[in-house]
């Protein structure tokens, strides 16, 4: 996973990490040795997989624990586990969390707190990233940032280039493009994130007010929500089977894309298109905009569940996943390719991302999934 600038650098990386002098931490450390932590993450991206499989091996290695990553569809299923779990100690260790599977398990009183006091590395988590709320609720310290989220379109130039402007593809034009082409559109089904975010780019760039989607839905959401309807019922019957499926899945969307069933495609990291042309997932022609007036950006964190049975183990893990070494594998574009959250020497990373647009309050998330459940999965 390491290429040779990341060998070059690493010394460096490692001489520029703070020393842990707190005895309590060294304490966390010994006792963490011959542990086993359970790291409840989505598994859909072989990247990912990947990239966990590498962090496996460091952290078996250097601290003598096994980071076993259960790999889910969705997060939401370890967050039911946790939920409706009877015994004293959960099966969860660790989990990979943001949205509202992080506010259920807040406001449920599940989660291990004080996180930045614990966690030597989130020291040189960057002061410039919105990390402090998450879907417009405080963090608190329940989690930690671990990457920058973008959502954007990989689109194929030829196909599409007549309806960007600025590189931006404004709902009305993207309607345009599927008048002209039937069918060579779509995107996943919600509540699936991507889904989910594809509604949420479209109902920001549809209102003339995005700042009222900074707080939580008033009473006039219904009206507010319909703009995105009226534009959905326009469009579905113009999408790959007439909008009666959508794909599962980010991933399984891009592969359509790359097969040439779609035009367009989803992702939510920024540097999605430098990965998959290295690696040879997708072709060329393609190019990345995004969808309205910028890309909704939002942090991924991690988390540690109150009832962890290795919660000293844990939290070396989280040091580690936070650590200058870690974030600089995570994000070369020859693996996974995910922005970092903490600093790294001459970081190129700004040059990556896309405009952005700011989450939504996360109230706003809940209606959306439940009306579109309603309206179209009937």
């Amino acid at each position: 996973m390491k290429s040779i600038w990341q060998s070059a650098v690493l010394a460096l990386l490692l001489l520029s990490t703070p020393a842990v002098a707190d005895t309590t931490w060294n304490e966390t450390v010994a006792t963490a040795r011959g542990q086993t932590v359970y790291f409840y993450a989505w598994g859909g991206s072989s990247e990912v997989n990947d990239y966990l499989r590498w962090a496996s091996e460091e952290l078996d290695e250097r601290h003598d624990i096994e980071l076993v990553h259960v790999k889910v569809a969705d997060v939401a299923e370890a967050v039911s586990r946790i939920l409706n779990e009877d015994s004293s100690a959960s099966a969860v260790d660790l989990l990979w969390i943001n949205g509202e599977n992080f506010h259920q398990l807040k406001d449920a009183g599940q989660l291990l707190g004080n996180l930045p006091k614990r966690i030597p590395a989130a020291q040189n988590i960057l002061t410039d990233i919105p990390w402090q709320s998450d879907f417009g609720v405080p963090v608190d310290g329940f989690e930690l940032p671990w990457g920058i989220g973008q959502f954007h379109l990989i689109v194929r130039t030829s196909a599409v280039q007549d309806f960007i402007e600025d590189g931006r593809l404004q709902p009305q034009n993207l309607l345009a493009f599927a008048r002209q082409n039937p069918g060579r559109l779509s995107y996943p089904k919600p509540p699936e994130f991507h889904g989910t975010t594809f509604l949420k780019s479209l109902l920001l760039a549809l209102n003339e007010d995005p700042e009222v989607f900074l707080q939580p839905p008033s009473g006039s959401s219904s009206q507010t929500l319909q703009l995105l309807w009226d534009y959905l019922d326009t469009l579905h019957p113009l999408l790959w089977r007439s909008g009666q499926d959508f794909p599962n899945g980010a991933a399984f969307q891009q592969q359509m894309l790359a097969n040439g069933q779609l035009d367009i495609a989803v992702s939510f990291n920024p540097q999605e298109l430098t990965v998959a042309n290295m690696q040879g997932r997708l072709p060329g022609g393609l190019e990345r905009v995004v969808l309205g007036n910028g890309a909704i950006t939002n942090s991924h964190y991690l988390a540690i569940p109150k009832r962890t049975r290795t919660p000293q183990a844990a939290q070396v893990v989280v040091d580690f996943l936070l650590s200058p070494e870690a974030q600089l594998c995570k994000r070369d574009v020859s693996g996974w390719g995910d922005p970092a959250v903490v600093s790294l020497p001459e970081d190129t990373q700004a040059s990556s991302l896309l405009p952005a647009v700011a989450e939504m309050h996360i109230g706003w998330v809940e209606r959306i999934e439940s009306g579109w459940l309603e309206r179209y999965q009937q």
